[in-house]
């Protein structure tokens, strides 16, 4: 019964990191664009001799770039899009890479998570609430983007113990409880 409770879980927490990651997507498309106007506008100004942009364009950049990375964690682990670098974790059985991906995600990415909610969260709420603005002239409020920080490692830890659930199953032997629909169309791994 429990088990059929985290498996549903487990189902919404990758319906969710899809979204977020499609999310993530989309928002890749005005960054080009505000990034290609920021640098016409940067080029055209000193052809002319006339400041055309702001630190507003470029804050805005680097606040839809943040937005891209931190709204993607979920996907990028859903689909262990992660960089890998270890030789030793390729060559093992599926099962024993199961154990080290729930051993590693119990001793490093479900506790960074929670300390990096733990961090953020006030900071987040505090900056949001005193509405801090940017020290830079022209910059942007604080507050959202220091917000989205704090989310996205709420979305993490979503995903995290979503990961934990289909590891268990594989270590378990419970695999084919947790396959989803499109699992063969899976994107590149890097190991």
């Amino acid at each position: 019964m429990f088990f059929g409770l985290f498996l549903a879980y487990q189902r919404w927490a990758d319906r969710f990191a899809e979204f977020t990651g499609k999310l993530a997507m989309w928002i890749v498309i005005p960054t080009v664009a505000v990034g290609f106007v920021n640098v016409v506008l940067r080029y055209i100004g000193q052809a002319t001799a006339t400041r055309l942009t702001s630190n507003t364009i470029i804050e805005l950049q680097w606040y839809m770039y943040s937005g891209i990375f931190l709204l993607g964690f979920p996907y990028i682990l859903k689909h262990q899009i992660n960089v890998r670098v270890d030789f030793w974790f390729a060559n093992q059985g599926a099962k024993r890479k199961a154990w080290i991906d729930f051993a590693g995600h119990w001793i490093a990415l479900v506790p960074f998570a929670l300390i990096g909610i733990w961090v953020s969260f006030p900071q987040g709420i505090n900056s949001w609430t005193r509405w801090e603005q940017s020290p830079d002239a022209d910059g942007l409020p604080r507050g959202p983007i220091k917000m989205l920080l704090a989310i996205s490692f709420l979305l993490l830890l979503i995903q995290a113990v979503a990961e934990q659930i289909k590891l268990y199953a594989i270590v378990t032997d419970r695999r084919h409880l947790v396959e989803l629909e499109g699992a063969h169309e899976q994107p590149v791994r890097v190991e």
